[in-house]
């Protein structure tokens, strides 16, 4: 671990919250991973688990990597209650090594970092590829400031395509799409987020 004021920040939000992100996967991960041959599966900075647990439910061989000990915690609970098996690991996604070992796909969901940080965890994800192996990351757009709702309300930390298609320009890209995600107000409407998704290959 390498900050440890930042995992005790998220264990607070963790324990506060049982599903914090929701109980299901996310809409774009099954729209745009659904389709895809199982195979070797990592999912960084997983969170409570639901993306995890969903690609191991529909037959990936998921490796999870959490900051939180308290959300790795919920998640390996949440695996047993469904009778999911996967591996779930209690770290930094910073300092993790993954020595040798390579993914038919990399997950990032919602893994919004300053872009120092955004392009080590991006150059990480494609460091550990297999040959013909996919990222998939789904990110907030900038455009969601100023016309979408929920988010971080720091731009340095949101997405845009050219950034993405820049981050991964080593790999060829086969979907890179501004897309809209319904969100349930307080007052009983909805209004649309903006998120931004990526899906790329080895070359």
């Amino acid at each position: 671990m390498t900050d440890r004021s930042s995992e005790e920040s998220w264990d607070q939000r963790y324990r506060e919250r049982q599903a914090l992100w929701g109980d299901g996967p996310n809409r774009f991960l099954v729209e745009y991973a659904g389709g895809l041959t199982p195979g070797t599966a990592l999912d960084l900075a997983s969170g409570q688990g639901r993306n995890a647990i969903w690609l191991a439910e529909n037959g990936h061989t998921v490796t999870a990597v959490e900051l939180s000990g308290v959300a790795t915690a919920q998640a390996s609970q949440i695996a047993h209650d469904r009778g999911v098996d996967l591996e779930l690991i209690h770290h930094d996604v910073f300092t993790w090594d993954p020595g040798d070992r390579h993914f038919d796909l990399v997950l990032l969901a919602y893994v919004q970092l300053p872009e120092d940080l955004r392009r080590q965890v991006h150059d990480l994800a494609m460091r550990v590829l297999s040959p013909a192996g996919r990222v998939l990351v789904i990110a907030h757009h900038r455009d969601n400031l100023t016309q979408g709702v929920g988010g971080p309300p720091m731009p340095e930390v949101l997405f845009t395509e050219e950034q993405l298609r820049s981050d991964f320009a080593g790999l060829e890209i086969e979907a890179l799409d501004k897309v809209l995600r319904p969100v349930d107000l307080e007052d009983g409407s909805t209004a649309n987020a903006i998120d931004v998704v990526l899906l790329a290959r080895t070359v």
